[in-house]
């Protein structure tokens, strides 16, 4: 599968799989940490997550700007790798982080090294193919190395489940996923007493190895401070990836591309072949181009993204856990698991199209994801109808299990969502790295990543939603739009087609 693509892509692709690890790993905990280290809503979690997140992505704008400035993209990328280890281990501290506002500086901290590192790598892969010898296998370039950064995610999920899960064990207790929320509100004197007599003291009593708890207040707070305390030791599982990630990066790094040593071998002109070709007339289309599917993909990540909140949330509060789904966490590995595993046979069937001659160009393939996204959140909307509102769940101290939905719904929305995004993240690097002008790879590369930082800067409209409309409303309202984003691109995919030829 990797045979005549240039030898730095798996490289570059190991080098990026600690900040996949560390990506994966906020997205299956850090939502559960928010809510239930500081006892706020779902909304208020959705917040933080949103700036985190949008952060990540417009700061690889900024990284951008760095690199092309300074033309060294590797220090760029050690720096931000370094940063952002440091940003895990002060999440990983109980001690320090003991509001939800430091809490957010470490997370910022961790957003503005991935946004050194990201962007950069990603314009590093897309230099490779610059070369005549490998241009015409851009795309398939980019799906292996969207692939091979996903193998170190999907165990992420598992291990910081299992950190977690094993300091609660030590602590004496048992991991349930309804726990956190239900020992808040008894600390708060915000639970009935139907539910302190039901619920809450029969989870207590099973999460206790069956002894009942002699004080339910001193039992609610050494859960939370076991519960929570494990969260924060997870955060070292990414600290481990990133050192990995970084040792391979700097040991391997001659055999990737050198824009700053290609520009100093240039004697009399800092002009390359690429921006000759390219008169500003071309440079500007070019960028109206980029711009316009960066709009595009704003909402795209708007409904993906939701999986480390709405649909995280929707896993604690309406799914039935057990078999292999026995914690809330282990859904994130359904994307990377299958980002793995479905991308060569993505790959095998875009090729057999264009040896056919009818491949679609890169723009279509767009469209079509953000029509596959739009399906999945259908059978997530059909999957909810009927469906009690949050606030009677969280009245009834938690959804009885004869009530749940099977996990295999969440799994089937995991898996659509993630061919959807197959169609639209790698190929979506490719089409940047083909279109942009040779001097703005970097910048263009931050451009999109930005574009992403958009949609993750709105996340939190998606708790608000999820905590005080129907359910299946919500999802609905993700349906609508990705239908319109759809209908947009393709109206202007002639346009789109030209450009980047």
């Amino acid at each position: 599968m990797i045979k005549g693509h240039p030898k730095g892509l798996m490289v570059a692709a190991i080098a990026n799989m600690g900040e996949r690890f560390g990506f994966y790993t906020m997205m299956a905990i850090l939502t559960l940490f928010l809510m239930s280290k500081f006892n706020i809503t779902g909304t208020e979690a959705g917040g933080l997550y949103s700036i985190f997140y949008g952060s990540i992505y417009i700061l690889a704008l900024v990284g951008g700007i760095i690199a092309d400035k300074l033309q060294n993209y590797k220090a760029t990328i050690i720096a931000g790798l370094i940063i952002m280890a440091a940003g895990y281990v002060f999440l990983s501290m109980p001690a320090l982080i003991t509001h939800k506002y430091i809490a957010l500086a470490a997370l910022l901290v961790i957003a503005f090294g991935n946004g050194l590192f990201k962007g950069n790598l990603q314009a590093l892969v897309g230099q490779m193919y610059d070369n005549d010898e490998f241009r015409n296998k851009r795309d398939s370039g980019f799906q292996i190395f969207y692939m091979f950064i996903n193998v170190g995610a999907m165990f992420a999920p598992f291990l910081a489940t299992w950190v977690r899960n094993t300091f609660v064990s030590m602590q004496g207790f048992a991991y349930n996923a309804d726990l956190p929320g239900l020992c808040h509100q008894y600390i708060d004197g915000k639970m009935s007493e139907k539910v302190i007599n039901g619920t809450f003291t029969e989870l207590a009593k099973t999460v206790s190895n069956g002894a009942m708890p002699t004080n339910l207040l001193e039992f609610a707070n050494n859960y939370l401070n076991a519960f929570n305390t494990g969260f924060h030791y997870a955060f070292l599982t990414a600290v481990v990836a990133m050192v990995i990630s970084l040792l391979i990066f700097i040991i391997s790094k001659n055999v990737l591309p050198n824009p700053k040593a290609k520009t100093n071998t240039k004697a009399k002109s800092n002009i390359s072949k690429e921006e000759i070709q390219q008169d500003a007339q071309e440079i500007k289309q070019r960028i109206y181009a980029l711009l316009a599917v960066f709009g595009i993909v704003i909402f795209f990540w708007f409904s993906f993204h939701q999986n480390g909140l709405t649909l995280t949330m929707f896993a604690k509060d309406y799914t039935l856990l057990g078999g292999i789904f026995k914690s809330v966490e282990i859904f994130q590995s359904i994307n990377p698991f299958i980002v793995v595993f479905l991308t060569p046979v993505i790959i095998a069937f875009f090729s057999a199209l264009s040896k056919r001659g009818i491949e679609p160009s890169t723009p279509k393939k767009i469209a079509i994801g953000m029509g596959i996204a739009a399906l999945a959140f259908v059978v997530m909307a059909i999957g909810s109808l009927g469906l009690p509102l949050l606030n009677d769940v969280k009245a009834q101290g938690a959804l009885v299990d004869s009530s749940k939905v099977t996990p295999w719904l969440l799994f089937s929305v995991y898996f659509i969502l993630t061919v959807a995004e197959l169609f639209i993240s790698p190929l979506g690097l490719s089409f940047v790295s083909k279109v942009a002008p040779a001097h703005m790879q970097g910048l263009m590369q931050g451009g999109w990543l930005a574009a992403t930082a958009v949609g993750n800067f709105s996340l939190f409209l998606g708790a608000v939603m999820y905590e005080n409309i129907s359910i299946s409303i919500t999802w609905s309202v993700f349906v609508g739009v990705c239908l319109m984003s759809m209908i947009t691109m393709l109206f202007m995919v002639k346009w789109l087609e030209r450009v980047a030829k």
